[in-house]
């Protein structure tokens, strides 16, 4: 059978490492590359290593870009007073497209799960700190997702920002307990930007 084959097996795995892909999308997918023409499956391919190349992690708030600064941070006419901090590459996309948010951003790459072996050392919180002294920033938005793991890296970072006397919020959740950032309409992240309490 076709999916007992070894580098078919190898392909449909890879899939499946991907968020949300189970078995049957991965076989799937799969198959439709290996019946599609070869020069589409090339491209793919080319495509996804093109990306891997010059793709890399901003300098200044880890988000992924082609360019270092990124180009939010390059942008002088944004609010350089006030920074977000999101789990993922993936919260700075749902921000940037609700049309609210005209601040910096800093991304930490994940949250403190000790279950998955990931603690604060693991996340790129240790830059957000010294970024807060160094770029004069007044107010720091905790966008974390509203998940037991989000709720706990908020609390952390919250702790260790307090002797830096820097205004802490957390958005306000419209964004649903369990939910992520990038799964959010627009409306639902601006009302949760425009709503953050004082931590």
């Amino acid at each position: 059978m076709l999916f007992q084959l070894p580098s078919v097996e190898r392909l449909v795995e890879a899939f499946r490492r991907l968020p949300g892909v189970g078995k049957r999308s991965a076989e799937r997918f799969a198959l439709h590359l290996l019946s599609a023409p070869e020069r589409d499956a090339l491209e793919l391919g080319e495509a996804i290593l093109e990306a891997r190349r010059r793709v890399k992690r901003c300098g200044i708030c880890q988000n992924l870009a082609e360019t270092d600064p990124c180009v939010i941070c390059a942008d002088e006419k944004r609010d350089r007073s006030t920074l977000c901090v999101v789990e993922r590459p993936g919260g700075v996309i749902a921000l940037e497209s609700s049309g609210v948010y005209r601040g910096l951003y800093h991304v930490l790459h994940g949250v403190i799960s000790p279950l998955d072996g990931v603690g604060p050392e693991d996340l790129r919180i240790d830059q957000l700190i010294n970024r807060i002294g160094a770029e004069n920033i007044r107010e720091v938005i905790l966008a974390t997702n509203a998940t037991v793991e989000g709720e706990n890296t908020a609390l952390y970072i919250t702790r260790l920002l307090e002797p830096l006397k820097v205004t802490v919020t957390r958005i306000a959740h419209g964004v649903p307990m369990g939910g992520g950032l990038e799964y959010a309409d627009s409306v639902t992240l601006a009302r949760a930007l425009q709503g953050r309490n004082r931590v």
